[in-house]
């Protein structure tokens, strides 16, 4: 998995914290965790593309939560910015060598049908968390962060 998704669910969870009626331009957010503007802004463009932030133009525009945070699910953020594939992909490389030529081929591959069934599992309790479910672990870990989040963004840009 890539890191555009560790991005767009810190940055999920930072408009989470800010509310429905803050917008936040991608340089800002890409400023709180020193990221690149450019690579951000196309993770920010995939979840707007899901329906998971909106894009608020002009002055004061910038992104937002498109939806309640409690309706965002762990998975809907993986989905939006690494698609639906699997994270493991079969080649069938036991057709080469001297394995493909002991009938076993024909068989259904048992490392790819557990690897189907982990990432099943994976998908399932990611689908099961929510961006709201996230936000109350971390207040409850570190109880000043969203004062601290708001603060920050809501300080004018140095």
């Amino acid at each position: 998995m890539g890191e555009g998704v560790e991005w767009g669910l810190h940055c999920c969870m930072n408009l989470a914290m800010l509310g429905p009626a803050m917008a936040v331009p991608t340089v800002r957010l890409a400023g709180f965790h020193e990221l690149p503007v450019a690579y951000l802004n196309k993770q920010m463009q995939a979840l707007a593309r899901a329906g998971i932030v909106t894009s608020v133009p002009g002055r004061g525009g910038g992104f937002k939560l498109a939806r309640d945070p409690s309706k965002i699910t762990l998975m809907d953020v993986v989905v939006a910015i690494e698609g639906t594939e699997s994270a493991f992909r079969c080649t069938e490389i036991r057709a080469r060598g001297p394995a493909g030529s002991w009938g076993t081929v024909h068989a259904a591959c048992t490392i790819d049908a557990a690897m189907r069934q982990a990432d099943v599992a994976w998908r399932r309790a990611l689908a099961e968390q929510t961006l709201a479910d996230i936000v109350a672990a971390a207040q409850r870990r570190y109880p000043a962060m969203r004062d601290r989040v708001t603060a920050w963004f809501t300080t004018a840009a140095v």
